[in-house]
């Protein structure tokens, strides 16, 4: 490999070969011929002089194409679907002259932009619902595990490490709901011509206007969908590409999401990603075990959550019924957002598959906060006791901060049970107030929450789907 040359890391370290593929030239040029072969045994069918033998010579020659033969063609007429034309010729010389018949260059560049993005959404599902199931096990496995949650970063009512799992699990379950509907509603453009007004099949049926509403739906058919949009200008309405890539934006801003908390777990070394052992975390601390997989994921989002603007802009910009502004930037957008998601669940299912939970730092961080989440239930126990609810409360108040002083100024434990312990008006002693630092206690419905969830919402969609389960995550780099 040469290099001296720019490579998209998108390529070289980040995306499977399998989405390589899709966005490759060969699946490119070969759905083009796969198109034109479409186009004629549907104007076959429908009566135009076109022959099997024809079309037999297309079908022999539809994945061994003659790119050298197109590249010198198209130095010639710098037109890259006409250089296609010209050499698929080449090879089918009984052929060449119903090639494209009737079609513009949309008819196989805009169809074979659906259908690319439409593989490229199949296989984004496939991962995705990878991502959901290994999450599953893990919110399972941990949904009675108490944990210290957190609100505004701060120690706040402990959850469960299940439970935490839950919301990204939900999250990415918005995303699929979002997926799907895109995936289902994709569409061909089908052979609508040079503005979409259908005029040069017209001519070429003579006017018979159901044959050309039935061509549309067969070229669909052969191609694997059930329907052409119904209207449309040259190519089809930009606004698809626009629902596709926010489709694209939500799953990075969840695995984004996703990456975020990993990060911070693993700062408070409660949970870290999988670290190899050849791994090295720095150049200069040997010590350090960064999370470099999911910065990776937080970086990769990032890029696809901003090039979501790419397609709406060229949505929003296109001139009447086409204008050409739009060719270069989708080569770019689409393509780079696809291959960046590819990676991101990757990297996603990766880390889910190799997280590593510490539970004795986990129940250390939450028995240090534990105390000052328990003085409601100190106090009410007080006051069954006999205690005054109002003179408890002040009390509750003024030693919660004595030990809060204790713990930032000084560096202390927290001692606020053996004050409250100290302390006649709460008529406790420290071995009692101990009994009530059992944390599940404190984690409301979290486990409930979690098995409900799964049950009611996840597992379905995953039963539905079990044939796409499996999947092993492939990293590059």
């Amino acid at each position: 490999m040469s290099n001296d040359r720019y490579v998209s890391p998108l390529s070289e370290r980040y995306a499977s070969k399998e989405m390589q593929y899709i966005f490759s030239p060969d699946m490119k040029f070969r759905t083009w011929r796969r198109l034109w072969i479409a186009l004629a045994e549907a104007e076959k069918e429908l009566g135009l002089p076109i022959t099997e033998e024809q079309i037999k010579e297309l079908k022999t020659h539809k994945n061994d194409i003659n790119y050298e033969v197109a590249k010198e063609r198209e130095a010639v007429v710098r037109h890259d679907v006409m250089s296609h034309v010209y050499a698929y010729g080449v090879q089918c010389p009984k052929a060449k002259g119903i090639i494209h018949l009737g079609a513009t260059s949309c008819y196989v560049g805009d169809n074979t932009d659906i259908i690319v993005m439409t593989e490229g959404l199949r296989l984004i599902k496939k991962k995705l619902l990878n991502v959901m199931n290994e999450l599953t096990a893990f919110a399972m496995e941990y949904r009675n595990f108490p944990t210290l949650a957190f609100t505004h970063f701060q120690p706040a009512q402990p959850t469960t490490v299940g439970k935490r799992a839950s919301l990204w699990l939900l999250e990415l379950s918005l995303d699929l709901e979002d997926l799907e509907h895109v995936l289902d509603n994709m569409k061909l453009l089908g052979s609508k011509g040079t503005t979409g007004t259908q005029a040069s099949f017209l001519e070429l049926f003579e006017g018979d206007h159901e044959k050309i509403k039935t061509l549309d739906k067969k070229i669909a058919e052969k191609m694997g969908f059930e329907n052409s949009f119904p209207v449309s200008g040259q190519t089809y309405s930009r606004k698809v590409d626009t629902r596709v890539l926010n489709v694209l934006a939500g799953i990075a801003a969840s695995a984004h999401k996703f990456s975020n908390d990993i990060r911070l777990l693993q700062h408070l070394k409660e949970i870290e990603e999988p670290f190899e052992k050849t791994q090295i975390g720095s150049s200069a601390m040997a010590y350090k075990r960064n999370p470099m997989r999911s910065e990776r994921i937080a970086s990769l989002s990032r890029y696809v959550m901003a090039d979501v603007m790419n397609p709406a802009i060229t949505s929003a910009t296109q001139w009447f019924e086409r204008t050409l502004d739009d060719s270069a930037n989708k080569r770019l957008s689409v393509p780079e957002a696809f291959l960046a998601v590819d990676g991101i669940l990757d990297l996603y299912l990766n880390v889910v598959d190799g997280l590593v939970v510490y539970p004795k730092v986990i129940e250390k961080h939450l028995m240090a906060e534990l105390p000052f989440m328990a003085t409601e239930n100190i106090m009410m126990d007080a006051v069954k006791a006999g205690g005054d609810r109002q003179e408890l409360h002040e009390k509750i108040r003024t030693l919660s901060m004595e030990a809060g002083r204790n713990v930032k100024e000084k560096g202390l434990d927290n001692n606020l049970l053996e004050l409250i312990a100290a302390d006649p008006a709460f008529n406790m002693s420290l071995e009692q107030l101990k009994e009530s630092m059992n944390p599940e206690l404190y984690t409301g419905r979290a486990k409930e929450q979690v098995e409900e969830f799964i049950e009611q919402e996840i597992s379905p969609i995953l039963e539905k789907n079990k044939d796409l389960l499996g999947l092993k995550a492939q990293i590059n780099v």
